[in-house]
């Protein structure tokens, strides 16, 4: 009935990697509920996740020690032109943020990225950026069993790489 152990490290969607400190059962209505007790390493807080909804939030195992490489040459590929509405933007990438899909998370970083070298962001695209960073080094710290310092270090580099590659996409496409 439980998918995850005590002990284990999970990806809690839109707040990163979290350790699940305990499962507890609590008696509601006359029902017993159990519930992953989650303690978020960006925040040392503590969440509780009822198991029975813990697929429907996207609560996941970080990504295979395989898929890191994956993961940093994604970020160093070129990307899609965004809308160039911000709210436009901002919904597409919130709901893109809630999937909990890293590579997802990574295509918004990758793109937010190239647009605040051009010009600053909005307060709330500014807050995204560093949200979707820190998910994508954090989870990629765990699953390569890597520092953050050392991950931040190729997740610039990759993040640069696409900039440079989507930037000369632009100047060809407007010559």
């Amino acid at each position: 009935m439980s998918f995850f152990k005590v002990g284990e490290k999970v990806v809690y969607p839109n707040h990163g990697v979290a350790t699940i400190e305990e499962i507890t059962a609590k008696h509601i209505e006359g029902i017993d509920s159990y519930f992953y007790n989650l303690r978020l390493s960006a925040s040392n807080s503590v969440v509780m996740v009822p198991i029975k909804n813990a697929k429907q939030v996207g609560l996941r195992e970080p990504i295979a020690k395989s898929e890191c490489e994956n993961l940093i040459k994604m970020l160093g590929d070129n990307f899609s032109e965004p809308p160039s509405d911000w709210k436009d933007r901002f919904k597409d990438f919130s709901d893109k943020m809630r999937t909990g899909d890293i590579f997802s998370v990574a295509e918004i970083l990758k793109i937010l990225t190239y647009l605040s070298k051009a010009k600053p962001l909005s307060f709330r695209e500014k807050r995204m950026l560093e949200r979707a960073r820190f998910l994508v080094v954090s989870e990629l710290a765990i699953a390569s069993m890597s520092s953050e310092k050392e991950i931040n270090e190729k997740v610039d580099l990759s993040l640069s790489k696409a900039c440079v590659k989507h930037g000369h996409k632009h100047m060809h496409a407007h010559a």
